[in-house]
């Protein structure tokens, strides 16, 4: 009788040993398929401007430079405490995703949306007079997450009312302009 439990106890352990990869697998499949990229989804750009002591983020280019002009956004999402340092977070919407639960940029910030590969983004202080534009996606993470720009190349009074540009740069990039992301930046704020 000992013999048998013992066999049924050993063969248990090595099916539930060989059980577990599978449930390991499928568990990394669904958190490999959490991140999601959407065909045609806005999950190339965003934009924050911290002004009046909030944290103002769009996805959309023309609702972000709208704010720059007017200080505020028509449609938004806004919750308190959850920026940087505590701030007032606040989503400006499109009139399309104002009914919406969640919105691009929200979905990236969680992780949920996979920023595209030539992810372009701007931080517009308005306190320092400064725009600070990024070419990827980490490197706007990380300053999202610092406040640092470690390596930045700088354009003094070249942003709109003679506001200073930062490109922000990091260790495998800072030796040389980023003419891209100047070039994308100044067509951004042409009119």
């Amino acid at each position: 009788m000992k013999k048998l439990l013992i066999t049924l106890s050993v063969a248990s352990i090595m099916a539930g040993c060989a059980s577990s990869p599978e449930k390991v697998a499928s568990s990394e499949q669904k958190a490999i398929h959490k991140t999601v990229v959407a065909p045609n989804s806005d999950n190339n750009d965003m934009y924050v401007a911290y002004a009046d002591g909030r944290e103002n983020i769009f996805y959309d280019a023309d609702e972000y430079k709208s704010f720059l002009k007017v200080g505020e956004s028509t449609f938004r999402k806004t919750y308190i405490g959850a920026g940087t340092n505590g701030m007032t977070r606040s989503f400006g919407l499109t009139k399309a995703d104002k009914k919406k639960p969640t919105n691009p940029a929200e979905q990236m910030l969680k992780g949920e949306l996979a920023p595209a590969s030539d992810f372009y983004a701007e931080v517009y202080n308005e306190e320092r007079n400064r725009f600070y534009v990024f070419g990827n996606w980490q490197d706007f993470s990380d300053y999202l997450k610092t406040g640092i720009d470690t390596y930045h190349y700088t354009e003094i009074g070249a942003g709109p009312k003679g506001a200073t540009v930062v490109y922000v740069l990091n260790k495998s990039n800072n030796k040389v302009k980023p003419e891209a992301t100047v070039k994308q930046f100044k067509a951004n704020h042409a009119d």
